[in-house]
């Protein structure tokens, strides 16, 4: 079965993207091998995003905020979709990316930027990675050989 390599964006890389990343990677197709990374990347991953991704079993060795000029090095994995998860990495001027992946924009709120109980807090986290699986499902149900940008922002419509 082939593999399809995701990298996730968002500004930070600390939260959404991190979440994407083990989702994909974790994911019970086993399809995918995620990716996450930011444009001005944090300095750690968000406590509650870390761990979210141990309970789904991604390795923690691989849970580190990186920044997306790693992936437009001659020797990266070549992505075959970006997927942006916030607004703000949406907007930016993206590196150039080899192969010319699919893209698209699964926009979802900051969960790190949400007050209140550590309960309110990790709920906003959960909203967030059942949104990104929501949409992984759909996307390792279509046809990925076909798979069009277009296609992929159908997604963020369906999901």
């Amino acid at each position: 079965m082939k593999h399809y390599n995701i990298l996730f964006l968002c500004t930070h890389n600390s939260a959404r993207s991190v979440l994407g990343e083990a989702l994909a990677s974790t994911h019970s197709s086993g399809k995918f091998i995620g990716y996450s990374a930011g444009s001005t990347p944090g300095t750690q991953v968000n406590p509650i995003a870390r761990e979210i991704a141990l309970e789904l079993g991604y390795d923690k060795s691989k849970l580190r905020s990186k920044s997306w000029d790693e992936f437009g090095l001659p020797n990266a994995p070549q992505m075959d979709f970006i997927i942006t998860v916030c607004d703000n990495a949406a907007g930016e001027v993206c590196p150039f990316w080899p192969g010319k992946p699919s893209t698209a924009h699964w926009g979802f709120p900051d969960p790190s930027q949400v007050q209140g109980t550590d309960i309110q807090k990790k709920a906003a986290f959960n909203e967030v990675k059942n949104g990104l699986k929501r949409r992984l499902d759909i996307l390792a149900a279509m046809p990925l050989e076909k798979l069009d940008s277009m296609s992929l922002k159908e997604i963020h419509i369906k999901a």
